[in-house]
């Protein structure tokens, strides 16, 4: 016959489990916020019917929702991993609620994985509703395109999500608020959304294809249109080079409080 042995056995939980249930929980809130869902569906959405139906905006193309559809897909990853996300870290650092997490077992990096984790389960989500209405107002995608379109996606969303944690880890959460909003608005209009490059000054165009939201919008226009020729060289080493950039950065200076 056995003893039971009712010994406490202190110890933290294992570390993929810590970051499982602090991912789940950042999904939670995530999809609890109301301005979250703003930015990351309606604003899209209502982007993507509104100006492939009118005609106010003169597109480079015929076909208004195959060129609309990949910059939409680029505004979605840069309003939920950049700017919901940012806002969001913003004000929990200022509550305090960052300063708790950073006496738990869940170590700086930890959250910031969890963060991404979050960030990639509501983009599948996101993703998956814009596929939807693209395909019901007749967009068809280059079938083979699908592939490197997620890698890009992947790259992309890395990118805007370690911005996103290296301002709301290092400025104020007013300062974090007004600077994600402005540069929101900012790229969605010179960033090759729904508004084409060449309508802008020759001279700015060099500089805007080396943003994050131009090379992920040209990107993926390039692998999901028959007739783009794929993703230059120059779209990939940009996200590579913001990817890398913004998550060593946000890793040393990130702040608990």
């Amino acid at each position: 016959m056995t003893t039971a042995t009712f010994a406490p056995a202190p110890g933290r939980a294992p570390m993929t489990r810590i970051i499982g249930r602090q991912a789940a929980m950042e999904i939670t809130l995530t999809l609890r916020r109301g301005e979250s869902l703003l930015l990351t569906l309606v604003i899209p959405v209502l982007l993507l019917i509104g100006v492939s139906k009118l005609d106010a905006l003169t597109l480079p193309t015929d076909d208004r929702v195959g060129f609309l559809v990949p910059g939409v897909l680029a505004l979605a990853v840069m309003s939920t991993a950049f700017t919901a996300q940012a806002i969001a870290t913003g004000y929990e650092r200022s509550y305090g609620v960052l300063k708790r997490l950073g006496a738990s077992a869940l170590p700086r990096w930890g959250l910031l994985l969890a963060k991404s984790l979050a960030v990639l389960v509501v983009l599948a989500l996101q993703g998956g509703i814009l596929v939807a209405v693209g395909l019901g107002l007749g967009w068809r995608p280059h079938l083979p395109g699908l592939v490197p379109a997620v890698a890009l996606v992947a790259l992309g969303t890395a990118a805007f999500s370690g911005l996103a944690l290296l301002m709301a880890g290092t400025l104020r959460a007013e300062a974090t608020l007004a600077g994600a909003n402005l540069i929101y608005l900012l790229l969605t209009a010179a960033g090759g959304v729904a508004v084409p490059l060449s309508s802008l000054p020759e001279a700015a165009q060099g500089p805007l294809r080396l943003l994050p939201i131009t090379a992920l919008t040209d990107g993926l226009r390039g692998v999901l249109d028959a007739d783009g020729g794929g993703a230059p060289l120059r779209v990939w080493l940009v996200l590579i080079c913001w990817a890398v950039g913004a998550i060593a950065a946000a890793a040393r200076l990130f702040r608990w409080e």
